[in-house]
């Protein structure tokens, strides 16, 4: 089967709703995580205070643009208009959800990337208090839970909005290649540096000289989970080098110490 293909520019594509939002520190927060990510349409139904208020301009910084732009509707109905598809928060399962309907924020990260360009996708976040009514969470395609634990559930509005949207932007890095990868050094760049490891370690007697893949043979796989880039191959042939130096005048002194005596 082809490798699925992600969409590169899902902030386009995204829309993120408070459903009654009742503080303004919250809703600046919320516009900061979105221009943190490159998100910038934001929908507020019926909010319960003034979302330019002073403290929610303080609290956006730099994304008062967002703040500003944000559009106000009556009902989360009228807030999906122009949406294909959307993904409702919350920790309840309720007795008529099936789990296969609810998604973690990086898989549904996924599934969000893996819609064509012309699909349009909402985060639909509930009120601080007690989340989206049961008739809000009807109008939304599957479910968004985020694992916290039980001793203390309950997320800040705007940390969730800025984990769910770390996710989606992640996957949207991911398809235009731009997540930060190590450069990763090449097999016979590694297996020159083991090589040169076994020497210099059976040289120490650190290594059995009969078998000393034997103990090589971990290092082989602490090295492979890792993932050695070439600077750290550089590095570790620094180490090896240096431990040859210093062994090589070591010897050389107790051969003097022996001649003298």
């Amino acid at each position: 089967m082809p490798e699925k293909q992600y969409n590169p520019d899902v902030t386009a594509q995204l829309t993120v709703i408070l459903v009654e939002p009742q503080g303004p520190l919250n809703i600046g927060s919320v516009c900061r995580a979105m221009g943190n990510f490159g998100f910038t349409d934001l929908r507020l139904v019926n909010p319960q205070t003034n979302h330019l208020r002073h403290e929610a301009r303080q609290m956006a910084v730099k994304a008062s643009d967002i703040l500003e732009g944000a559009k106000i509707y009556s009902s989360l109905e009228e807030a999906l208009h122009g949406c294909q598809y959307a993904f409702g928060t919350t920790r309840r399962f309720g007795r008529y959800r099936d789990r296969d309907d609810f998604f973690y924020p990086d898989t549904a990260a996924q599934v969000i990337a893996g819609f064509d360009h012309d699909i349009h996708t909402a985060l639909v976040f509930g009120r601080e208090d007690c989340g989206l009514l049961n008739e809000e969470l009807d109008l939304c395609q599957r479910f968004l839970t985020i694992p916290t634990c039980d001793a203390m559930p309950s997320m800040n509005l705007a940390q969730s909005v800025a984990l769910c949207l770390y996710e989606v932007s992640k996957q949207g890095l991911e398809a235009r290649g731009e997540l930060l990868k190590p450069d990763l050094a090449e097999i016979d760049q590694t297996e020159a540096m083991l090589q040169h490891m076994k020497e210099t370690l059976t040289r120490i007697d650190y290594l059995d000289p009969q078998n000393p893949d034997h103990i090589l043979r971990s290092f082989r796989r602490l090295f492979g989970k890792s993932g050695l880039s070439e600077r750290d191959v550089r590095i570790l042939r620094g180490l090896w080098s240096r431990i040859d130096r210093v062994q090589t005048e070591l010897e050389k002194r107790i051969n003097s110490d022996g001649e003298n005596q």
